[in-house]
């Protein structure tokens, strides 16, 4: 049987806790440095209390180390390695190979996205070298995928299924180090990529001030089951920089989709970790951050007009609130504004508006929206009581104090008064009461006894947590020169499956009327001047950026 894993984004420790409760059986976390969202580091001590949550429901926690390490950094980055190794984290993500000359602790290495791992063969050497897991291309169809699988069946996929999407390959992207000296590969992207740029074609200026690098989002969930079909076996969704709201929708949303397809497929699939979630809210990946999705992460689009969020389409069944915060766009450009008076708002026929803030949503998100429990079922006899967890996990209390007979009977009382597991990660499934007389227990006694078997239990979660180990040999790999290190201007400072050609209708593959079609070079300006020409590798369908 396979396990699904879902793997959801942590900024912090506190964000990574509630995407646990709200369904996730893994979460990614940055440590205090080299991580790929710099603006998103932990301490030790913080990382070190997710684990404790996380572990609680065999949840993982995998942290990120995936940036380009310097030489003379190898050595801090050997000594935070083992300090995270003493927390019991789960696994590292990392890009660079020079890690593997490390002394490493015994912490399985996943190997990350910022490898450009989109191939059968770089995926069997990054299983050679002894990546249990991999993270592959976001740009990859699901029969790439499958293909990866059937020649690598022992490695574990990890697949991005929702969130931004990066207009360059992953890893490929020197356009931040070029233009302004901040490296994405170094954690410090400074997102060209949703910047404005004019397109010129033959010297003249035939876009304006657009966002033509800006892709749409991924959404993978209505397209999960193939996916798991193709093999893939983790389930990631982008955001280290997101709050805990938009952590909150979308894990549960996901959590929800995997549940009802293992539900067709349960002597296949089974989830990574144990519990279950109880939402108090109704999850809807069109209420959190979205620049709109891409229909084919293999041909993904841009939205010209606008960077930034623009939520949800309204329509008339469309409840609307005071305060929710509204868009369109007029002319190319966004246009935003905030709904005082909802009773009173009359859309303009013609102009489609969307939600990129619902007032209502946001309060009911702000408070308490999940608990995640574990199945447990107890059995009690006159000399013990035993509560056994979904996991098969027990603990057992020996009883021997002394009871009068009751007047009533008291069965339902004691079950009632075992069942409130309010408070701790327990819900009591089925409670058998085998009592061979209808003693009197005092509730006071029955709640005591409760809490010591949900302790002991907790503990027994914990003592016997199935925690991967992974040795390591130290091995020099052959890596090439960073492009931090050498500014090569013959290196493409992006390398897309996003292609402007094709998005206006101007593709060389097919037919257009369009006199762009003819252009001999194109390429983009940004507001400061700066200039990109444009290379297309038609036969592969990728688009080739250099810094002129």
């Amino acid at each position: 049987m396979r396990s699904i894993e879902l793997l959801a984004p942590a900024k912090t420790a506190d964000i990574g806790i509630e995407a646990i409760k709200h369904g996730a059986d893994a979460v990614y976390i940055g440590a205090a440095s080299f991580g790929a969202r710099a603006a998103a580091g932990n301490s030790v001590e913080d990382i070190a209390r997710l684990v404790y949550f996380a572990h609680l429901y065999k949840a993982k926690v995998y942290v990120t180390l995936n940036t380009i390490i310097f030489e003379e950094e190898m050595k801090a980055v050997e000594k935070m390695a083992w300090q995270l190794h003493e927390i019991k984290v789960d696994a590292f993500i990392i890009q660079d190979l020079k890690l593997l000359s490390l002394n490493l602790p015994p912490v399985p290495l996943h190997a990350s996205t910022q490898m450009d791992n989109r191939t059968v063969e770089k995926v069997q050497q990054l299983a050679q070298l002894g990546f249990p897991q991999v993270v592959l291309a976001r740009e990859l169809t699901t029969e790439e995928i499958a293909e990866i699988h059937q020649a690598c069946p022992e490695t574990q996929l990890e697949v991005f299924v929702h969130g931004a999407l990066c207009v360059s390959l992953s890893g490929r992207c020197n356009a931040s180090e070029a233009l302004f000296g901040r490296s994405a590969n170094r954690g410090e992207c400074a997102q060209v990529c949703r910047m404005a740029f004019d397109l010129i074609a033959d010297g003249k200026t035939v876009l304006r001030d657009k966002h033509l690098l800006s892709l749409r989002d991924n959404c993978q969930i209505d397209h999960l089951e193939p996916l798991i079909m193709a093999g893939a076996s983790s389930f990631k969704i982008e955001g280290r920089l997101k709050d805990a709201d938009y952590v909150k929708n979308v894990t549960a949303a996901y959590s929800q989709a995997l549940d009802a397809i293992i539900a067709k497929h349960s002597q296949q699939f089974c989830r990574a970790s144990s519990g279950h979630s109880l939402l108090k809210f109704k999850p809807n990946v069109y209420k959190s951050f979205n620049r709109g999705f891409v229909k084919d992460t293999s041909k993904p689009d841009a939205n010209f007009d606008t960077p930034k969020a623009m939520g949800e389409a309204i329509n008339v069944q469309t409840t609307l609130h005071n305060g929710d915060g509204l868009c369109y766009i007029d002319k190319g450009k966004l246009v935003g504004f905030r709904l005082n008076n909802a009773a009173a708002f009359h859309p303009v026929k013609g102009i489609q508006y969307f939600r990129n803030q619902d007032i209502e949503w946001d309060k009911a998100l702000s408070k308490p929206s999940a608990e995640r429990r574990i199945a447990a079922d107890i059995e009690m006899h006159d000399d013990r009581i035993t509560m056994t967890d979904e996991d098969g996990l027990t603990a057992t209390l020996h009883t021997s104090e002394s009871f009068e007979l009751a007047h009533t009977h008291q069965t339902e009382n004691i079950k009632r008064q075992l069942s409130k597991m309010g408070g701790t990660i327990f819900d009591a499934r089925n409670i058998d009461i085998r009592l061979k007389k209808n003693y009197f227990i005092p509730s006071s006694t029955l709640t005591r006894w409760r809490r010591e078997l949900t302790s002991q239990l907790t503990a027994e979660r914990l003592k016997y947590y199935p925690k991967a180990q992974q040795e390591h040999t130290s091995r020099e790999i052959e890596t090439e020169t960073p492009y931090e290190l050498t500014h090569d201007p013959s290196v493409p400072v992006m390398i897309c499956k996003h292609c402007i050609r094709r998005q206006l209708g101007i593709c060389l593959k097919e037919k257009s009327s369009s006199s762009l079609r003819t252009a001999k070079e194109l390429t983009l300006r940004m507001a400061n001047g700066a200039t990109f020409s444009l290379d297309f590798d038609c036969k592969n369908c990728f688009m080739k950026l250099y810094l002129q």
